[in-house]
């Protein structure tokens, strides 16, 4: 059974665009599909960071990844590696990085399947400027209001668009609301 190519968007950042490197991410991209078939669109920036006078040029790469409900995001932070002043190890890196949060998500989601099936969950898509409330998108796509207050287990400051939350939804005086949030743990799923 034939894959159908995922949609890729590749961004050079400080840097000339180089075939050869869009070419390897490409490549790296659909054998993303492969570890969580249900992978919408992917976007991949690679930075070469300012010259660090004994180490050379380094890459800093991100990739983000869109499925149904969620974004997962991963980066490789070229400080923290000398070998990413090479450009296919950073790239390298970065999908490792990728490939690990995916296979934990599908692990998760087979789980999920199993043993929490009456558990509402999605991610967060908005938060006000003022953290006093945000929104959260279902993974059936249904929107959600919800509370500072009822984020159970964090506090809504150390919260992103994108966190993957459970949630416990009633109806609220303006529709569907959560009364409590909880954020999914780092051993459900890692962001």
């Amino acid at each position: 059974m034939h894959t159908p190519a995922i949609p890729v968007q590749i961004t050079f950042l400080h840097l000339d665009p180089s075939d050869a490197v869009e070419s390897r991410i490409r490549e790296k991209v659909q054998k993303l599909g492969h570890v969580h078939p249900g992978i919408q669109h992917c976007s991949v920036t690679v930075e070469q960071q300012h010259r660090h006078h004994h180490q050379g040029q380094a890459f800093h790469v991100g990739i983000s990844v869109r499925l149904p409900g969620q974004t997962l995001v991963a980066k490789r932070e070229s400080e923290k590696n000398p070998a990413h002043t090479d450009v296919y190890v950073a790239v390298r890196d970065a999908f490792s990085a990728m490939r690990r949060q995916l296979q934990a998500l599908s692990q998760h989601q087979q789980g999920h399947v199993k043993h929490h099936e009456d558990k509402p969950h999605g991610h967060i898509t908005d938060i006000s400027p003022d953290k006093t409330h945000g929104r959260i998108e279902s993974v059936d796509g249904h929107w959600l209001y919800f509370h500072r207050n009822s984020v159970i287990g964090a506090e809504l400051d150390a919260l992103t668009e994108g966190t993957p939350v459970y949630f416990v939804e009633e109806m609220g005086e303006e529709g569907p609301q959560a009364s409590s949030v909880y954020p999914a743990g780092k051993h459900h799923i890692t962001l």
